[in-house]
């Protein structure tokens, strides 16, 4: 375990549980849309329903997720102490679960008033996350590729909602943007300059810690952020002028098929063999990377591939639950039980009994749970050559983020009968 986790300035656990809790709400919602829309979305990816589903996991399941996982990781991983956490979080949560409904229902239904809400509730929401994390990233006296990765996955947070404010106001009809070209740069700004970032940042902990592996190479841990910063600068540009586009696609998906390699090699370097559901959430997540990152870089060598839309479906269902899904999945089933854990030992006098993480959240519950999303993922990849069984797929999904939901409320419901029964051993001294 790093020596410089500092758990006692771990935020009240009420902070990062609603939106952990939250996260498992928008998958369900998202399967139960894809299987009542049915095969329809699986022909383009620029239909609003498509496009709907997506924002519903993006902007919905991992920003709350990755939201809850940023106000927990900050302070006990980077030192980072956020001010009034409390506040922070209450306002926060409740802007953004808004936002994650508003936008979808403004794309899949062309509501032009949907769109305009959800990107000022997005903007205000996001505002307040990226002053509060980032102005303590900046004080922070701690260095570090972990640090480092923080930081910059905290300013692709915000250019990525800057540009998907700018496409909302350009889809409700007020500019005449370039959306295609607006609309590749805010994907791999969410994708890579946000989401990938901040998995790798939070990795370069995690993995050595929970799954007992080495550590990174400290050269490849710092250089990896800054390298995806300097391709999505380059691929940015765009917009004003001319670049190579199929050299920078490979360029940045040989970047996160390096983060994917070096983290499955890792794995295979591990000093205890456990394979517990956690490990396989991320070995699934690190594989879909690795395909995700050929499948790309197949598309940018043979550009006839890029208006297929079999092969669109198959790389955003790699990336999305494939990668950052069963990710988040992985890290919600440690951290969860772990930070409750966590904080009923600092709740208990000395020789009062705690529940270990196991009692919180049996490891039968999570591989179930693991072997459903793992079904849905077949299905959702199956779909893109039989595009009737998504229907099957959506269900499969919805059950599956169901299910984490209900191990993830259960964890929780046994950390607070054994506060009460602590709180009760302790009045009866």
């Amino acid at each position: 375990m790093p020596a410089d986790l500092s758990f006692e300035q771990a935020p009240p656990i009420s902070v990062p549980l609603r939106f952990f809790l939250s996260a498992p709400i928008f998958g369900v919602v998202a399967g139960a849309l894809l299987s009542w829309w049915g095969a329809d979305v699986v022909t383009s990816r620029w239909l609003g329903e498509t496009l709907a589903l997506t924002h519903l996991l993006v902007a919905g399941f991992m920003l709350q997720a990755m939201t809850g996982a940023l106000f927990q990781f900050l302070p006990v991983a980077a030192g980072c102490n956020i001010a009034r956490p409390m506040l922070v979080a209450a306002t926060v949560h409740p802007l953004l679960a808004a936002a994650a409904l508003l936008l979808p229902l403004g794309l899949a239904g062309g509501i032009a008033i949907a769109l305009r809400v959800a990107a000022a509730l997005f903007l205000f929401a996001v505002a307040i996350v990226v002053v509060a994390t980032g102005r303590a990233l900046l004080r922070t006296p701690a260095q570090g590729a972990t640090v480092l990765a923080l930081r910059l996955a905290v300013g692709g947070l915000a250019i990525t909602v800057l540009l998907g404010t700018a496409l909302a106001d350009g889809l409700a009809g007020h500019r005449s943007w370039p959306l295609v070209d607006l609309t590749s740069i805010h994907v791999a700004w969410g994708l890579g300059g946000w989401a990938l970032v901040l998995l790798a940042g939070v990795s370069y902990f995690v993995v050595p810690m929970f799954q007992l592996t080495p550590p990174y190479p400290p050269r490849f841990a710092r250089w990896l952020p800054l390298l995806l910063l300097a391709v999505l600068l380059v691929w940015s540009l765009q917009l004003i002028v001319p670049i190579p586009q199929q050299l920078v696609l490979i360029c940045g998906m040989a970047l996160a098929g390096a983060f994917s390699a070096t983290t499955l090699w890792l794995q295979q370097r591990r000093r205890r063999r456990i394979r517990d559901p956690v490990f396989w959430f991320f070995r699934l997540a690190m594989s879909c990377l690795l395909a995700a990152a050929l499948l790309a870089a197949g598309v940018a060598l043979l550009p006839a591939l890029h208006d297929e839309a079999s092969v669109a479906w198959i790389l955003g269902v790699l990336l999305i639950p494939g990668v950052f899904v069963s990710a988040i999945n992985g890290m919600l089933y440690k951290i969860v039980p772990f930070i409750s854990w966590l904080h009923l030992q600092r709740l208990a006098l000395p020789g009062t009994p705690v529940p270990n993480v196991l009692d919180l959240l049996p490891g039968s519950a999570m591989r179930a749970q693991m072997i459903l999303h793992l079904l849905a993922m077949v299905l959702l990849l199956m779909s893109a050559v039989w595009p009737s069984i998504v229907t099957l797929a959506g269900v499969a999904f919805a059950t599956s983020s169901a299910w984490l939901g209900v191990n993830l409320s259960r964890a929780v419901w046994r950390y607070v009968r054994a506060r009460g029964r602590i709180g009760a051993s302790e009045r009866g001294r």
